[in-house]
């Protein structure tokens, strides 16, 4: 990608249902990511995590809407509750400090 790109990183619980859909299909997971690429989000990487959340995803687009409706999709499905940050590079945040 290149340009100016939006990076969101997110955490991704799976309710009974999603548990039940990743265990029938665990490649559930790829499919997810290839439906986020078609409406111009790109997963750039994504970890299984044990603790609060199953899964941390980090994700990029053109812009932050594209990301925002692409996660309200995906969670209107019922299987996730998801938790979203939006990321800086430490010499933006510093540039933007000054």
């Amino acid at each position: 990608m290149g340009g100016y790109y939006v990076k969101i990183y997110y955490n991704i619980k799976l309710n009974d249902e999603g548990a039940k859909t990743l265990k029938k299909n665990p490649g559930r997971v790829k499919e997810v990511n290839n439906e986020l690429k078609n409406m111009g989000v790109e997963v750039l990487d994504q970890y299984a995590v044990l603790g609060n959340f199953d899964f941390l995803s980090i994700v990029e687009a053109d812009d932050e809407t594209k990301i925002t409706k692409a996660i309200v999709e995906i969670a209107s499905r019922g299987s996730i509750k998801t938790v979203t940050y939006k990321v800086m590079e430490i010499d933006e945040f510093i540039k933007a400090l000054k």
